[in-house]
């Protein structure tokens, strides 16, 4: 199998909080940080279907003498790099000790520059001036502009991916960064993922797609509602998460704190439907056993999931037949919570911020409130589902993301205590 991984920083960028406290003590309140979109400039809102988001109040991407990465890229990825700063600080690692070519970067991003992406495209065929196209936009708005602007600012050398796989692209990139570790290739990963895609033309994209809640423009925050027989779509999010990952012998050796381990990871594809997943959960089923077995564990051993849960019709119904397929009876004792409740999907960002919130779970033995499951859907309902904060000691998690194009991941995550 190879070393063993082990997480040693957090950081976030969310609509409910920047800062891992911040976040933290939202969460477990079951605050939600959606709220009403005021303008996309000249377009009225009242146009759109969709009038809500999970969005980032009060972000500053200066830091000072270090803006200078910062003001190179697009909103999504200035999350990324704030919430990187965030996570190597509270790893405490002096990266400038480190060789720097032991350090990875493994990124997932849905959407990418898209802010630049539509201004510059508007602009374009306004003006009808091409040599007025803003010199950085091809840096700015490929994906990797995040894991790129990641390796110049902290100097990583090591493997540099990005991973686009739509909503479970940060999962993804966690267990290739665990990869990374396992096999040799770093001592160290820098995982992330981020997304900031509330933009008239995604936007509009996923209202045409029909996708989006569109009850709750008038009580922004009661629209997020995975598992709730009330819910009609997600609400798009816009944020950013970090996990630092450490071979636990290079972890140990500087005495790093150690938050928890990360002990498997499976990828599959459905080959399906671009946006549907398959009916009867059984892809879903097979990719949690897959991760499972890549941890040496069995399904019995499982205390808590962090749950996809977009709160679309279809596919709240359908991870909670994945759940019983795999767990049988089980599933009853299993807690299990949607974080998406609290801040809407955030795309590429999800599964990193979904793994955060699992790793402070294993910590402190509390799982914060899916709100608004208020009147539980009869086919998602599960004992362990529930509106309020919950406390009970949990060992090992599961962390769940199925994206567009039939793509699935999962993570499992075992507590240090």
């Amino acid at each position: 199998m190879g070393s063993r991984v082990v997480i040693t920083g957090l950081g976030i960028v969310s609509p409910i909080g920047i800062g891992i406290p911040s976040f933290w003590q939202a969460a477990l309140k079951g605050i939600s940080g959606v709220s009403t979109i005021k303008s996309f400039g000249d377009f009225p809102m009242e146009m759109f279907r969709s009038r809500i988001a999970g969005q980032v109040f009060d972000f500053s991407p200066i830091d000072p003498g270090e803006d200078t990465f910062s003001s190179r890229v697009d909103r999504y990825a200035q999350f990324a790099l704030m919430a990187a700063r965030e996570a190597i600080r509270d790893s405490q690692l002096d990266l400038t000790e480190e060789p720097r070519e032991r350090i990875g970067i493994a990124a997932g991003v849905g959407m990418g520059g898209m802010i630049m992406g539509e201004r510059e495209l508007t602009t374009l065929y306004l003006s009808q001036k091409p040599h007025r196209v803003h010199p950085n936009f091809i840096p700015t708005i490929t994906l990797n502009s995040a894991s790129g602007i990641l390796s110049l600012a902290f100097g990583a050398k090591g493997p540099n991916t990005t991973i686009s796989t739509a909503c479970s692209s940060s999962i993804h990139a966690i267990g290739q960064g665990m990869h990374m570790i396992r096999s040799g290739q770093a001592d160290l990963v820098i995982a992330a993922g981020a997304d900031a895609s509330i933009t008239p033309l995604v936007f509009a994209g996923f209202c045409s797609l029909r996708a989006l809640s569109t009850k709750y423009n008038d009580h922004p925050t009661k629209a997020s509602r995975p598992f709730d027989r009330g819910r009609d779509g997600f609400v798009m999010g816009e944020g950013a998460g970090v996990l630092i990952l450490e071979s636990l012998r290079h972890a140990t050796r500087r005495k790093a704190r150690l938050y928890a381990e990360l002990v498997g990871y499976a990828a599959t594809s459905e080959a399906y439907h671009m946006v549907i997943p398959r009916e009867d959960g059984s892809d879903i089923a097979r990719t949690m056993r897959l991760a499972l077995k890549d941890a040496g564990m069995t399904p019995k051993q499982v205390d808590y999931i962090n749950a996809h849960a977009t709160a679309t019709t279809v596919g709240d119904d359908v991870e909670i037949k994945g759940f019983r397929t795999v767990f049988g009876k089980r599933a009853d004792k299993i807690l299990v919570n949607a974080t998406k409740s609290l801040i809407g999907h955030t795309l590429g960002a999800a599964g990193a911020i979904g793994t955060i919130a699992s790793v402070l779970s294993l910590q402190s033995g509390m799982i914060h409130p899916t709100i608004n499951y208020d009147d539980p859907d009869p086919s998602c309902m599960l004992p362990g589902l529930s509106n309020a904060l919950q406390q009970r000691p949990i060992h090992i998690a599961l962390v769940n993301a199925f994206g567009f194009g039939s793509n699935n991941g999962v993570l499992v995550l075992k507590g240090m205590s």
